[in-house]
């Protein structure tokens, strides 16, 4: 009979009543003592400058809410970001006898530098649609205009398909990704049709960006500072290439480290994992879900299932399912499995033998269920490892965790992170400092030894805020080496001063190998040593206008327990290949990127709100109900 344990993971905030009133204002994030600023991507931003962004729009043409949108975006860009401006078809008509000028007619209005507001105001105000849509050579001038190395974004504005092929826009996409520069490109469609929508969706997905549907010029002004952030902050897939196929036999063999692929609606790949005998391997998947407006929470469900085969394709009855409801507030669903079915020895008696001991194993994935709107294929990231067997597994699992402790000492300024890839380094205890815009998840890496554990807690101090405008849900998540979630907490944020968790603190560790062997799920999955991931998530505000200023974001970090000599393993133990060595780190402001670090594990929360009209000195009573997303997993 199969055994089935499920855990499942429901994040309801408190409900929150607050009188508001209709005048909110924002407040900067807070400063710091340290001097030196947050380290973003630098970030090119292309708008469409064609002869049919002259079309009408609600308060004027097209171009009209494309310079709103991108003034609002300037507005509120953080002071250390290095953004860009170009412009195409600018420059000419869009007849034909203009079109071979039109198709080379791409400018460079301001190049990524520091930030100059007043310069980047100035060139979009000066922008005038008139000619072709040459797309393709603008993301390479764009490209060749950004820094030479390290993590750059393009987010391109379009309204229409490029007019200038061949060659292919997305064709030259895939040669910038190619290339191996570490170049994203995030797209939006600005009132696109089908042919459109599927371009701009190929040009994204083929440099790991995500592509995003603006209906109207309100919908822009709201998604484009929101996609731009997530531009800065460098959100990216990452892995060796890897293509799984539709049956186990043909499945490609998958070594340790980390692998990208891609997973289509209602698909099912296989990837096969060589496990030695008495050998424990570690597979996870995960596949990020694009912010799309205006999903109903009737059609915002994504569930992605994990099963695992022995030879022959034996169906070997283990597997387990993660689902997210609210998928179109960006979700990243990480589905994991740690396989111990090589440590059992074979009996020689039974077809159980095709499941037990060393051997080849195939894991598949399958997208089964569905959320409206999202691409026909996205992104996956897989993370793979191979533990050897143990002669001593160390000490017992222990069920006290580490105690927080109020840190001393100065504020450290801290950038964190898209996702796992990009993910800052927290090197030691101490108060962090961030700035987190409504709508963004940003991650936190700690290296956890044999015997170390961490606590924290994340303060959000009060920004000024009042009004609609402010109303925000919360959640912080704790994340083990496998990207699977321990523990999390949610709440509201209205302006005022909040905590997460409400009392006590977030926990991970002390590790230890034997944690496996408790009756403790959370304590189960703090087996390993290595990276441990803490995210802070804000949500998007009630009004969700795309205009909000960053909320200020404390988090207090203990990492502390006697560092113990772990597991004694047969064999030398590089588990994840390149993803187990930490890298130093020179301050806390370091955003290592570890490419061998499975990306995106967002996930993120939705509101629903019931609003509750009272007459009497022009207050408002509003409560609310913040509802996190969901997650159940389910093991067989």
């Amino acid at each position: 009979m199969i055994s089935r344990a499920g855990t499942r993971r429901a994040a309801m905030a408190a409900i929150l009543i607050a009188i508001l009133t209709a005048t909110g204002q924002y407040a900067q994030a807070q400063p710091t003592s340290r001097e030196e600023g947050p380290q973003y991507a630098p970030t090119m931003l292309i708008l469409d400058g064609s002869g049919s962004m002259q079309r009408p729009d609600q308060a004027g043409t097209m171009m009209d809410a494309a310079k709103t949108a991108v003034h609002s975006f300037v507005d509120s860009a953080p002071a250390e970001a290095r953004i860009g401006l170009m412009a195409y078809g600018t420059g000419t008509g869009n007849t034909e006898a203009e079109k071979q000028a039109g198709c080379r007619d791409v400018r460079v209005l301001q190049t990524p530098d520091a930030l100059d507001r007043e310069a980047l105001h100035s060139a979009v105000d000066g922008i005038d649609p008139s000619g072709w849509t040459p797309m393709g050579p603008a993301l390479r001038e764009a490209a060749d205009t950004l820094p030479s190395s390290g993590p750059r974004s393009i987010v391109l504005v379009s309204d229409g398909e490029d007019t200038c092929a061949p060659p292919d826009v997305c064709t030259i996409a895939k040669e910038l990704n190619d290339s191996g520069i570490d170049l994203v490109v995030h797209t939006i469609g600005f009132a696109v049709d089908a042919a459109a929508r599927a371009q701009l969706t190929c040009v994204a997905q083929s440099t790991g960006g995500t592509y995003t549907d603006a209906a109207d010029g309100a919908a822009l002004k709201q998604i484009l500072p929101r996609v731009s952030a997530a531009a800065l902050r460098n959100y990216q897939p990452a892995g060796t290439p890897i293509t799984g196929t539709a049956n186990y036999d043909t499945a490609p063999v998958a070594t340790p480290g980390q692998h990208l692929d891609t997973l289509g609606q209602h698909e099912t790949r296989y990837w096969a994992v060589d496990v030695p005998d008495d050998a424990t391997a570690y597979f996870s998947g995960t596949v990020s879900f694009p912010r799309l407006p205006g999903i109903d929470s009737v059609d915002d469900t994504n569930v992605i299932r994990l099963q695992v085969y022995g030879e022959d394709g034996r169906d070997c009855h283990t597997g387990n399912f993660e689902q997210a409801t609210y998928s179109s507030d960006g979700v990243a669903l990480t589905v994991a499995e740690i396989w111990t079915g090589a440590t059992e020895k074979r009996d020689g008696k039974t077809s159980a033998d095709k499941c037990t001991g060393g051997g080849r194993y195939y894991f598949a994935l399958s997208w089964s269920t569905v959320s409206k709107g999202v691409p026909e294929r996205l992104p996956l990231e897989l993370l793979i490892g191979i533990e050897p067997s143990v002669t001593d597994g160390g000490p017992v699992a222990t069920p006290s965790p580490v105690e927080f402790r109020e840190p001393t000492g100065a504020d450290t300024t801290v950038t964190g992170g898209g996702s796992f890839n990009t993910a800052a380094t927290l090197s030691e205890s101490g108060r962090y400092v961030d700035a987190v815009r409504p709508g963004e998840f940003v991650f936190y890496k700690v290296w956890l030894d044999w015997g170390r554990g961490l606590a924290y807690r994340v303060h959000f101090p009060p920004n000024g805020g009042k009004g609609l405008d402010s109303v925000a849900n919360l959640r912080t998540a704790v994340y083990s080496p496998i990207r699977e979630e321990i523990d999390s907490s949610n709440a509201s944020y209205t302006g005022t001063e909040n905590t997460l968790p409400g009392d006590g603190a977030m926990n991970a560790g002390p590790v230890r190998y034997r944690n496996r062997d408790s009756d403790d799920a959370e304590i189960r999955q703090q087996s390993a040593a290595g990276w441990y991931y803490i995210a802070v998530k804000v949500g998007s505000t009630f009004t969700d206008k795309g205009e909000q200023q960053p909320i200020p974001v404390q988090l207090d970090l203990t990492v502390d327990g006697d560092e113990e000599s772990g597991p004694t393993y047969t064999e030398a133990a590089d588990i994840f290949g390149e993803n187990t060595a930490p890298k130093a780190a020179d301050s806390a402001t370091d955003t290592n990127t570890d490419s061998n670090t499975l990306a995106a594990a967002e996930e993120s929360s939705s509101s629903n709100w019931m609003l509750v009209a009272g007459i009497g000195l022009g207050a408002v009573l509003v409560l609310g109900a913040v509802s996190a997303i969901v997650i159940r997993r389910r093991r067989g």
